[in-house]
């Protein structure tokens, strides 16, 4: 069974050529009603098959070249020399059909070749200039409301992300472990305690913020990664080692709000936090063949919550392809026996 855009492409292609079929009949029978004969419905069949083949081949290269991917003002040219091809192109055919089963008229035999295809083309152009029309017309739309669509999904993801984030920063179990490592520090090292309720302070503010952006800078991001593994540090002591390989020129390039934050968390969670020995949380940023690699490494192996459905994985996965469509990519995977690494990739924005 065709799929439903096939089988509608097809039944609009039949109607619009028969349309036209007819609509040379109605013209004939209305200004020169003796010339209805076998010959006029052969024609008329000829320009029907001709029409169909014609626009169809050049659905198939308007898709396989991607037009409908750019925007109009070099949309208008394409399609403009489109037209003028395709109906020279259905002309030779329809004329080439009309010669094999002939059916010429009179007036067609006497006309010299070159000037008849002229006239045929003319005509014939008249049909491929509104097909044309409403074919990219309907694709325009069709897009625009799927890129409305990928909009509303990505807002609502978003939210969803960030109370998620405030939910896991703000809960009791967050709260106490970090007020707990400032209490310790108060008596031992004052200064040391201010700057941990500094930075507690920076990571609530964060969590809280409703930004309406869709990315940030990645040095806006990193700033509260840092707050946060600095907390942590105190919780883990000795136990968690961090690490920053950040290629300075890539901290003005754009990433999804909160994407780090969440890698990172997970990198505490599921890899440092089951480890006695602790382990080390690894943060590079820069430039690969014209992508942004961005990679969260820490000791560690998969476990199937990590490489599965889990909420900070899957939301990271659709964010980057709603954003950046297939030119993004993420996957998670074990390197050096007990290291396990979060790679992202993302096209390079040279700013502004």
């Amino acid at each position: 069974m065709l799929p439903r855009g096939i089988k509608y492409y097809w039944i609009c292609q039949v109607l619009g050529w028969t349309f036209v079929a007819l609509t040379m009949v109605i013209f004939v029978y209305t200004f020169t009603p003796s010339k209805i004969d076998q010959r006029l419905f052969v024609r008329v069949g000829l320009i029907f098959i001709s029409g169909i083949f014609t626009t169809h081949m050049f659905r198939a290269f308007i898709k396989r070249s991607g037009w409908l991917l750019l925007p109009i003002e070099k949309v208008i040219p394409r399609m403009a020399m489109g037209i003028v091809i395709t109906s020279l192109l259905c002309s030779l055919l329809f004329m080439a059909l009309v010669q094999l089963f002939d059916v010429q008229t009179d007036v067609q035999r006497r006309i010299d070749f070159p000037a008849r295809l002229l006239g045929a083309t003319l005509d014939i152009g008249l049909f491929i200039i509104p097909w044309t029309l409403i074919y990219y017309i309907y694709h325009y739309v069709a897009k625009s409301r799927k890129q409305e669509v990928d909009t509303l999904k990505l807002e609502a993801l978003v939210k969803e992300l960030e109370l998620k984030t405030i939910k896991a920063h703000i809960n009791p179990h967050f709260i106490f472990n970090a007020l707990n490592s400032i209490r310790a520090l108060i008596d031992e090292n004052p200064s040391r305690a201010r700057d941990a309720i500094t930075e507690l302070s920076n990571i609530l503010r964060s969590s809280m913020q409703s930004e309406k952006s869709e990315t940030v800078p990645l040095e806006k991001e990193l700033n509260i990664v840092r707050d946060y593994l600095a907390l942590e540090h105190i919780r883990f002591e000795d136990r968690l080692k961090v690490e920053y390989q950040i290629d300075e020129d890539t901290l003005d390039q754009p990433i999804p709000p909160m994407m780090l934050q969440t890698l990172v968390e997970n990198a505490i969670k599921h890899g440092i936090g089951k480890q006695m020995k602790g382990g080390v949380v690894r943060i590079i940023s820069d430039f690969r063949d014209n992508y942004h690699e961005l990679l969260v490494q820490n000791t560690g192996r998969l476990s199937g919550h990590i490489n599965g459905d889990g909420f900070g994985i899957s939301s990271t996965r659709n964010r980057l392809q709603l954003l950046f469509g297939d030119k993004a990519d993420f996957h998670i995977q074990e390197s050096n026996g007990n290291m396990v690494e979060a790679r992202v990739k993302i096209p390079v924005t040279e700013p502004a």
